[in-house]
């Protein structure tokens, strides 16, 4: 979990009357049985929530002797067991003061402090063989329907996700209703494993992130800063071409700007600590939009001005705690692909269609062909825990959602989660083995125009509050470029790839002609690298392959009296022999495809 806010999220959910589906009422009870077999393995064990979740489940506790995962088969074959003997799920109630005997009987401490957060008039019960659980359920019937799980690895979790609260041990397993759906998603997580963008990132030495150069704090490594570059080029030509004004802002700036924008307000908790700066309290930024407002501040702005378009890649600095950084998927430190469109009522739409075609073409671009769309509306039944009127949140969603019908595009309207500033379009994309990533939104913002008093001047000659439009495409460069590592295996194409072509002499004697290949695909502007070492040619070939460079250019004899080289293609073998402007000519016509 991500925070102390998820962490309470959660719990809500447990312990409260729910509905779930039947593979959730699954997993949660999977969830039960495991902690059934803890419970017998290692007596003494106290239990804090054990939700289902994607996939699974989870269950935090604290036990009286370290746990590995070496214990794990164990726990499995434990739980087996339990479910073989067919117990019943059986649900009783108990009042307030009688639960609180009961947790304090069994030595239940996380389950008492929960209980004296509940308001309702009884505590909900199940039971199954000789294990008792506190629990809203539902569960299934009997133990012997829990077949088909796996437990996958432990974890650290502070209680309630408070780092000022003991850090408890938790155990993630997978449910699924078949055998089939187990190994499937098993194997899928091999899969990933294999393309971990942690581990390719360090094997093809794309960045770095060490401790003693502060967690979640990236290292790019020239390989990963060139794709960077391509990526960001790519990026600032695309903008351009559509009319965006780019920007840069800066790093830090006072804290009586975050406490007008709102951000000390409704996230301090994610904000590193103010510094002093000649007395005044300055902060980092943990956003981009305060400045792109500044800039549009600058001047008064007409009708006639608008619409107003700005990009930055605005680096950005958030305060996540170490148990959620991972990779380059949760940082410290990251480049947002910020834009803000400021435009009048009747420009919206067109505003918005124009963000959506611009994530169409990035998607394209990338080797994203599919993704999923998500419109996030307020709730209608509380508009008060809304920013804006009636009419603007009107004139908001219905323009958001009159871009996509018009568009064809399928989406999940998500009542109640628009943020309390605005409604939005998320956009998931789907990647080579079928995970979905959040990139896009294109999201109205009715707060920071309020805040920071914007207004333009209409045809009427009087003061209009312009709409504002917060719009990332890739959400980060660093997330995105893990999700690509991810996506391709590190296997870039050629556009991307780092190096395009290695040059490869069959021994020493040919040194001369490699390098005089290589100067002129670089006067060409290809990137090639030559491999000097005194290797035989195989374990050339097979070290190039394991670099994932997209051409292997093999000088020897022959190559150097005809004047080209044996080309190799990675996943296509050997090409031939190649004259080198014939050469040249094919991988600059591929990398301008950007295929």
């Amino acid at each position: 979990m991500s925070s102390q806010a998820d962490e309470l999220a959660l719990e809500s959910e447990q312990f409260q009357a729910r509905q779930l589906s039947p593979v959730e009422t699954l997993r949660h009870s999977t969830a039960h049985l495991m902690a059934s077999a803890v419970a017998e393995l290692f007596p003494g064990t106290k239990f804090a929530i054990g939700p289902h979740i994607a996939n699974g489940f989870y269950y935090d506790m604290e036990l009286s002797e370290p746990l590995t995962e070496a214990d794990l088969p164990r726990i499995e074959d434990k739980m087996r067991e339990i479910a073989k003997g067919n117990h019943k799920f059986e649900r009783f109630a108990m009042s307030h003061e009688d639960a609180k005997r009961w947790a304090a009987e069994t030595g239940q401490t996380y389950k008492a402090e929960l209980i004296d957060g509940f308001t309702t008039p009884e505590v909900s019960f199940y039971k199954h063989g000789a294990f008792t659980d506190m629990c809203a359920g539902p569960h299934v019937n009997y133990t012997s329907k829990l077949k088909h799980f796996k437990l996958t690895h432990i974890a650290g979790a502070y209680w309630r996700g408070d780092e000022k609260n003991p850090m408890l041990t938790r155990i993630y397993g997978l449910a699924f209703e078949t055998k089939d759906e187990l190994e499937a998603h098993l194997k899928l997580l091999e899969e990933a494993a294999r393309r971990d963008h942690r581990r390719l990132g360090k094997e093809l030495e794309l960045f770095s992130i060490t401790q003693d150069y502060g967690g979640g704090l990236v290292l790019w490594l020239p390989n990963g800063a060139f794709i960077r570059k391509q990526i960001e080029d790519f990026w600032r030509e695309m903008h351009l071409a559509r009319g965006y004004e780019l920007l840069f802002t800066p790093h830090v700036a006072p804290l009586t700007l975050w406490d007008r924008s709102g951000h000390t307000g409704f996230y301090r908790d994610s904000m590193f600590a103010p510094m002093e700066i000649e007395g005044q309290p300055h902060q980092l930024k943990p956003m981009n939009c305060p400045f792109h407002i500044g800039v549009f501040k600058n001047r008064q702005k007409s009708y006639r001005d608008l619409p107003v378009r700005f990009a930055e890649l605005g680096t950005v600095y958030r305060f996540e705690r170490s148990g959620a950084l991972h990779g380059l998927m949760r940082v410290r430190g990251f480049t947002q692909d910020d834009a803000h469109i400021f435009c009048t009522e009747e420009q919206l739409e067109k505003e918005i269609h124009g963000c959506i075609d611009f994530a169409q073409l990035m998607y394209a671009t990338f080797g994203f062909p599919d993704y999923k769309v998500e419109l996030s509306v307020r709730d209608p039944k509380n508009k008060d825990k809304y920013l804006g009127s009636d009419a603007e949140w009107e004139v908001a969603e219905k323009a958001l959602a009159h871009v996509l019908d018009e568009r064809g595009v399928t989406y999940q309207r998500m009542e109640g989660e628009a943020a309390f500033y605005g409604p939005k379009i998320d956009v998931k994309v789907v990647d080579a083995i079928g995970r979905v990533w959040q990139l896009t939104t294109v999201q109205v913002d009715f707060n920071l125009p309020q805040r920071f008093d914007l207004h333009y001047i209409g045809a009427d000659n009087q003061h209009h509050r312009p709409f504002m439009v917060h719009r990332a495409l890739l959400g980060s460069i660093e997330r995105f470029f893990g999700i690509l590592i991810e996506h391709y295996a590190g296997d870039f194409p050629l556009w991307l790839a780092p190096v395009q072509a290695k040059i490869l002499p069959i021994s020493e004697k040919f040194l001369a002609y490699a390098e005089a290949v290589k100067a002129r695909l670089e006067a060409a502007g290809i990137r090639a690298r030559l491999d000097v070492s005194d290797e035989k040619l195989g374990y050339k070939i097979r070290k190039a392959e394991l670099e994932k460079v997209p051409y292997a250019l093999i000088v020897g004899q022959k190559e150097m009296e005809s004047e080209t080289v044996g080309v190799r293609k990675r996943h296509q073998g050997d090409l031939g022999a190649m004259a080198i402007p014939a050469l040249s000519e094919r991988l600059l016509a591929e990398v301008a495809s950007r295929k």
